[in-house]
This record gives C-alpha cells, structure tokens and sequence, in this order.
C-alpha cells in the first residue's frame, strides 16, 4: 500500500508507515494541484490543514482507501462524500489532549492573576500592585462543553486545581466522577463563573455560541475557546465584552486566523480583542507542544495499523 504525505510533520512520520510495512512519499511542500496529478496513485494519505478534502479532491484519488489527520477535528474533511467512496478517516485527536487541557489552564491562570499585563507594566517601568490584584482559580465553578479527549483533560486538571467543574457533552453519557459533575447545559448556564468550549466544528456547531448563548448565563463569566473560531460569532463576543456579561476571554482560535486578510468588521473585532486587558491570545497553539507533534504520529501509527488488520 502507497501513501502520500502532503503536510510537514515530525520526521517520525516517515519511518512510521515503514515500520507497517508500507510505501511512503513525504511532499511537506506540495502544492494543491500536484497532489491532484498524484493522489490517484495512493491508498492512503496523512494531512494535517494544507487544504480542505471535498467531493471534487476525491475525485482524482480513486484508489485512497483511508485518509489520516495529523490532529484534532476532521472539518476540513467532507465525511459523507469519504463514506460514499468507503474512505475510512481518522483523526489523532488524543495526541494533543495533555497540551490542549495545560494552554487552556495557562491561560486562565493568566487572565485571573493578570500575569500578562504585570509583566507588560514591570517591563516599562510600572511598579502598580493594587490594580493587578488576581483572582484564585480555586473555588470556581466551571462549565465545560464537550467532554472528548480535550474537554475531559481540561476537566481533570481544572478539577486538581479545587474547582467546581460541570461538563456537558450532546453525545456522551455516563462519564461523570466524584471530581466531575455530568450535567445539562441548563446547569452550566445557572451555576458557572468560567466556561472552556471543547467542541467540534460541524454543521450544529457553526456560530452556535452567539447573543443568545450570552444571554444564558445567570453570571457573568470567564470564557475560553481551544476549539475552533468559526463556532464563536466573533461580533456577539465583543459585545458580551463591553457589556461585561463576558468578564474575561482566553482564545487561541479565531473565525478568520489569517489575520493579514481580515475585513473591516473583523478587523474592527480584531482590534477590540488585542487592545483589550481582559482578553488574551494565541495563535492556535493550544495543541502545539514538542511533545504533542510526535504523539500525533504514534497516534495515526496505531490507527493504520489497526485499519490494516480489518482490512
């Protein structure tokens, strides 16, 4: 079996197909169209997010028979147009769940004890204690949305640090504990001081935390999004920000992440959140740990050969 590899990944992903005993082509550089012209020849193909896999792509790769993504969340990949061609597809999605759920904690630790800012103002000479007076992140009550791989790590760590921690998941019963509490939204909505959104994007999913979803809560709240941007409506964020029903926001995601191609309302939005003291950013990192990039590997490692001996 051939597979193609069109995404820069840890070296290991080249040796690793070997080990199964596969035919491996690693292109980190390749373009688009050229893997056109070639994915024809392959049974299996790993990707990361160089470009979305639709129904006109799957039409040059008539011979693939699995495709494997090098990280979380299958977005970018049309499901039921693989599942017409009886593609199987796979995700890592456990590798970068240890990372995920210790971003999403730095941030908060940030955020509430205004690390950032202190440092900014010790950094240019301020020396102002009282106005960077912090919060503890004990005590608090937290709601966490989707209890996957990075939700429930989420939860475990906020749990150790003696928070309250509500979790919901649309499509998952039975996983509460002594230190989690499994609830409905509606719970979430009445009781948390801090929110992390755990979610994939889909159909469901898309813009689905807007002005309706703020006007829930019966607090106002910390929010944090290691997930995907597009499920947030950026305009009803900053809104919820400036009316302070949004206390404080952790993103590492946005609904536009390349920001050198913003329009003038996302610009505006932008703009807003990097000016903003109670809002902090980062770059979709949040799974992006040394470590994380070889688990990924070991990860996908196992799943192909899993779909090797079913097949």
């Amino acid at each position: 079996m051939k597979v193609l590899i069109v995404d820069e990944m840890h070296p290991s992903i080249v040796q690793m197909p070997v080990d199964l005993g596969l035919e491996v082509d690693y292109f980190p550089n390749i373009a688009l169209d050229d893997v056109k012209k070639l994915v024809g020849d392959y049974e299996g193909l790993i990707i990361r997010s160089k470009f979305p896999i639709d129904d006109t792509f799957l039409k040059h790769a008539g011979k693939l028979k699995f495709i494997g993504r090098a990280g979380a969340g299958l977005d970018l990949i049309d499901l039921l147009a693989c599942e017409k061609r009886e593609i199987t597809v796979f995700g890592a999605n456990e590798a970068n769940k240890v990372t995920v759920a210790e971003h999403v904690i730095g941030m908060l630790l940030g955020l509430l004890n205004k690390l950032f800012l202190a440092n900014d103002e010790v950094k240019n000479g301020i020396w102002n204690r009282e106005s960077n007076r912090g919060e503890e992140l004990y005590g608090k009550t937290v709601g966490i949305i989707g209890f996957g791989n990075n939700g429930a790590a989420t939860a475990e760590r906020l749990a150790a640090f003696g928070c309250k921690v509500l979790a919901y998941d649309k499509y998952k019963y039975g996983f509460g504990s002594h230190a989690i509490k499994e609830c409905e939204l509606k719970e979430i909505y009445e009781k948390a001081e801090i929110v992390s959104l755990h979610i994939p994007l889909t159909k469901v999913t898309n813009k689905c935390v807007n002005k309706d979803f703020w006007g829930k809560f019966k607090q106002n709240i910390f929010f944090c999004n290691a997930s995907r941007g597009e499920i947030v409506v950026l305009d009803d964020l900053v809104d919820a920000l400036k009316s302070g029903k949004v206390r404080g926001a952790c993103l590492d995601v946005l609904e536009n992440e390349k920001i050198n191609t913003l329009n003038e309302r996302q610009q505006l939005n932008f703009d807003f959140l990097r000016k903003n003291d109670n809002v902090i950013l980062t770059p979709h990192i949040a799974g992006w740990s040394n470590e994380s990039y070889v688990k990924i590997n070991n990860v996908l490692k196992d799943k192909i050969k899993r779909f090797l001996e079913n097949e």
